[in-house]
C-alpha cells in the first residue's frame, strides 16, 4: 500500500514510499479504561500521520485485535504501551519500544516517532523503554510494581474460587469438633468439594510466585517462579511449622525473576543459545533459588516460628486485653504466614488445656481483614477497580467463614496501605475479645463459629468482629485515599483507580481528532472493560456517513442502542434549569418506555450516583446513570438543552446533550459498561455531535444515534 501523505521510505528502494506499519499492544493492571484510551490514541496519531497500525488490547475480558505472526512478520515496530507485563517474546527481531500505557494516551504521536530508530529486541534482551519522560503524561510504572500486579492478578481468581468453594462446604457439610475444629466428615460430598477449594488456595502462592517472576524474566522465569512459591509455602521443607505465605511468594517472585535476568546477561556458545531459555536457565534459577530459600531463608523463618511461640507462651499471664492485642496483630499480619500461624497454632494448643480465652481472642481477629476489606469496597465504590470491588464481595464471604486469605489479594497489591490496616482492626478485635472474655472451643475462627455454637460470649465475639471490621475498613479506605491523592499529585493522568469520576474527567488529553482530553478521559473512565467489544478503535472522522442513510435505517424501525432508545424516550427539549430537575425529567423520558418500576427511586439512585463525582464530562455532555431494580430492563433517555444545564463539569461549559442510562442490578456488571463504551467511542467525533445538535426532531436524532451502531 503507498501513499503520497506517509512517512519517508523504509529502505526498499522503491519510486513511491512505502506506508509505514506499525503494532501497538496497550495494557494496564485492571484492563479497564486506559488500555482502551490509550489503544485509540495510538491508532488516531497513526491514521493522522497517514501509517498503518493494528493495536492488541489486553484488558479484562482478554486480548483482543490480537496480533498473529503474519502482522508481527511485516511489521516496522512494536509500541507496548503498558503498566503491566506482556510478553516481548514474539517482537524478537523487530524494532520495540516499551513505555507506560500514560503515554500512550498522551503523546502517540512521540511514541511513533521514537520507535522508528528504536533498538531491535532480541529474545533474551530487556525490554527497550522511552528515553524520555512523559512530562505531563505521568511517569511510567516500575518494573517491581508491573510485576506485583501481573502477580495478583493471576492469583485473585485461585484466591476467590479456592475461598468460596470452601466456605460453601464448611457452611453445608461442616460441623463443629472439639478436637478437630469445624470439621466436614470424611468421604462425604462436601469434603471432595472443600479439597477442590483447597486445591485452589494451596495452588494461589505459587501463582502469585510464578507470575512476578514472569512479569521480571519472561518466561523462562516462570517455573523457577511457581517451584520457589511452593517451597515458600511448604514449611516442612526447611523444618518450619508453617510456610512462608503470601509474603513468601513475593519474595521468591522477585528472586526468580531477577536471577532469571541476570542468567539470561551470561554470554553463552552460540549453539547452546536454543536451550538456554527452555532448560539451562529454568534447571539453574530452579535449583538455586529452592536450595537458597531452604537453607538461607528458610532457617530465620523457622527461627521465628519457635521462638514467637515461646515469647507467646510466656505471656499467658499477662493482662487480657495485651495479650489479644498482641494475638490480632499477629492473626493479620500475614494471613497464613508463620506470624499468623504461630498465633493461631498458640490459641488451638491451649483449648486441649481448658483455656478457651486466648483461641477466643484469635477467633475474633480471624475475619476481620477479609470482612473489613470488603467493606472498604462497598463504603468507597471509588477507590476500587471493577474486578477489586468483585474481589471485595467473595472476601466478604470468606470472612464469614473464618477464611483469612481471602484479603491477601488486597494485601499484595497494596500492602503499605492493608497491612497496617489489617493489623490495626486484629488488634482491636482481639482486644475487645480478650476483654470481654470471648472463647473458643475449636480451633477456627469468624462468625461461623458463633453461629454453630462453638463459642462463648457470642454477642460480644460479633461486637469485637464488628469494631475491628469497622477500624480496618475505615483504616485502609484513608490510607489508600492518601495514597492515591499522592499519586496524582506526582502523576497528572490517573490511575485505573481514580478516586473521583469527576477527576478522570479533569485530564486533558491532547490531540487534534477526535473529542477533546476531558470528555475522552471521562467517558473511558466509565465505559471500563467492556469498551472494545464494539470492535476497533473508531478515529475521528470514520463515522462521519452522513443522516441520510440513517435516517432510512430509522424509517425502517431499525434499532438504536440494541432498542434501548426509542422515539418515547428522546425530546429535543429539556425544560429543566437545574441538575436534580433534569434528572427528574429524563427518569420521566425512561419512564414513557414502560421498564421503569419506580420512578422515585430512580430519581434517588442517580442523584446518590452524582454525590459521588459528577456525570458532567465537559464538552456540554452529561451521562448521569444509575443502576437499580428500580427499572427492569436497560434503558436510555436523550433530551438537548437549549440554554445548557450547570453540570458541575470541570471544563466550565453546561450540559446541553444529555444521555440518561439506567440497568437494572443484575446487568449491572456489563451492559451499562457496554453502553457507556457505545457512547464514549462516538461521543469523540465532534462531527456526530454537531448532527445530534442540529438534529431537528425525535426521528432525526434517532436516525443520528444509529450511527452508533
Amino acid at each position: 500500500m503507498t501513499s503520497p501523505a506517509g512517512p519517508p521510505p523504509t529502505g526498499d528502494g522503491g519510486d513511491e514510499p512505502q506506508r509505514l506499519k506499525l503494532l501497538a499492544v496497550t495494557a494496564c493492571p485492571t484492563g479497564i479504561a486506559h488500555t482502551y484510551m490509550a489503544a485509540e490514541k495510538l491508532s488516531q496519531a497513526a491514521e493522522r500521520l497517514g501509517i498503518d497500525m493494528k493495536v492488541e488490547t489486553q484488558g479484562s475480558i482478554g486480548a483482543e485485535n490480537v496480533l498473529d505472526d503474519n502482522d508481527v512478520r511485516t511489521a516496522d515496530g512494536i509500541i507496548v504501551a503498558a503498566d503491566k507485563d506482556v510478553d516481548l517474546g514474539r517482537f524478537a527481531g523487530k524494532r520495540v519500544i516499551t513505555v507506560g500505557v500514560a503515554e500512550g494516551i498522551h503523546h502517540p504521536e512521540r511514541l511513533i516517532e521514537q520507535v522508528r530508530s528504536a533498538p531491535v529486541h532480541t529474545a533474551d534482551g530487556p525490554a527497550p523503554t522511552s528515553g524520555k519522560g512523559g512530562s505531563g503524561g505521568g511517569k511510567e510504572r516500575s518494573l517491581p510494581y508491573k510485576a506485583l500486579m501481573n502477580g495478583v492478578s493471576y492469583m485473585i481468581p485461585f484466591v476467590v474460587v479456592g475461598g468460596l468453594l470452601i466456605a460453601i462446604s464448611l457452611s453445608l457439610g461442616g460441623h463443629t469438633d472439639p478436637s478437630g475444629g469445624l470439621v466436614i466428615p470424611k468421604d462425604s460430598f462436601w469434603m471432595d468439594v472443600n479439597n477442590i477449594g483447597v486445591i485452589g488456595f494451596t495452588l494461589m502462592v505459587p501463582i502469585l510466585s510464578g507470575y512476578i517472576a514472569y512479569a521480571i524474566g519472561d518466561r523462562p522465569a516462570l517455573v523457577p517462579g511457581m517451584i520457589g512459591g511452593w517451597i515458600a509455602n511448604t514449611g516442612a521443607l526447611y523444618d518450619s511449622k508453617s510456610g512462608a505465605g503470601f509474603i513468601g511468594a513475593i519474595v521468591t517472585g522477585f528472586l526468580a525473576g531477577y536471577l532469571v535476568l541476570w542468567i539470561k546477561k551470561v554470554k553463552v556458545p552460540k549453539f547452546a543459545q536454543p536451550i538456554m531459555p527452555i532448560i539451562v536457565i529454568p534447571i539453574v534459577a530452579t535449583t538455586a533459588l529452592g536450595l537458597f530459600f531452604i537453607y538461607v531463608i528458610g532457617k530465620p523463618i523457622s527461627w521465628v516460628f519457635e521462638h514467637l511461640t515461646s515469647w507467646l507462651s510466656g505471656m499467658t499471664g499477662t493482662s487480657a486485653v495485651l495479650l489479644g492485642a498482641i494475638l490480632g496483630l499477629m492473626i493479620a499480619f500475614d494471613m497464613g504466614g508463620p506470624v499468623n500461624k504461630t498465633a493461631f497454632l498458640f490459641g488451638s494448643g491451649l483449648i486441649a488445656t481448658g483455656n478457651q480465652t486466648v483461641m477466643g481472642m484469635c477467633a475474633a481477629a480471624i475475619p476481620v481483614m477479609p470482612l473489613g476489606q470488603g467493606v472498604a469496597t462497598l463504603i468507597r465504590k471509588r477507590l476500587y477497580t471493577e474486578q477489586e470491588r468483585e474481589t471485595g464481595l467473595a472476601s466478604l464471604f470468606m470472612g464469614c467463614f473464618g477464611i483469612s486469605e481471602g484479603a491477601i489479594p488486597f494485601a499484595a497489591a497494596r500492602p503499605a496501605q492493608v497491612i497496617p490496616a489489617n493489623m490495626l482492626g486484629g488488634a482491636v478485635a482481639g482486644a475487645v475479645a480478650g476483654l470481654a472474655g470471648v472463647s473458643d472451643a475449636v480451633p477456627h475462627g469468624g462468625p461461623i463459629v458463633a453461629v454453630l455454637g462453638a463459642v462463648g460470649g457470642v454477642p460480644m465475639f460479633f461486637v469485637a468482629v464488628a469494631i475491628g471490621t469497622a477500624v480496618t475498613a475505615l483504616t485502609t479506605v484513608t490510607l489508600v485515599d492518601v495514597s492515591e491523592r499522592r499519586r496524582r499529585g506526582e502523576v497528572p493522568v490517573p490511575s485505573a483507580r481514580t478516586p473521583e469520576p469527576a477527576l478522570a474527567a479533569a485530564v486533558a488529553v491532547p490531540g487534534t481528532g477526535g473529542a477533546t482530553g476531558p470528555v475522552r478521559a471521562a467517558l473511558a473512565k466509565e465505559s471500563g472493560p467492556t469498551a472494545e467489544a464494539t470492535g476497533a478503535p473508531v478515529s475521528g472522522d470514520s463515522a462521519a456517513t452522513g443522516a441520510g442513510s440513517t435516517a432510512t435505517a430509522v424509517a425502517d424501525e431499525a434499532e438504536v442502542l440494541s432498542g434501548y432508545v426509542t422515539e418515547e424516550t428522546v425530546t429535543v427539549r429539556l425544560a429543566a434549569e437545574d441538575k436534580e430537575s433534569a434528572i427528574r425529567e429524563m427518569a420521566g423520558l425512561l419512564a414513557a418506555s414502560g421498564k421503569v418500576r419506580d420512578v422515585e427511586e430512580l430519581v434517588r439512585t442517580a442523584l446518590r450516583r452524582e454525590e459521588q463525582g459528577t456525570t458532567g464530562l465537559g464538552e456540554e455532555i452529561a451521562i448521569p446513570h444509575a443502576k437499580t431494580d428500580a427499572v427492569s430492563a436497560p434503558v436510555v433517555a436523550f433530551a438537548r438543552s437549549d440554554a445548557g444545564i450547570e453540570w458541575g463539569s470541570l471544563d466550565g461549559t453546561r450540559a446541553r446533550l444529555v444521555f440518561m442510562i439506567s440497568v437494572p442490578e443484575a446487568a449491572a456488571g456489563d451492559e451499562h459498561l457496554r453502553i457507556l463504551a457505545l457512547l464514549s467511542r462516538k461521543l469523540m467525533d465532534p462531527a456526530f455531535r454537531e448532527r445530534l445538535t442540529a438534529a431537528a426532531d425525535a426521528r432525526a436524532i434517532l436516525a443520528v444515534l444509529s450511527e452508533i451502531e
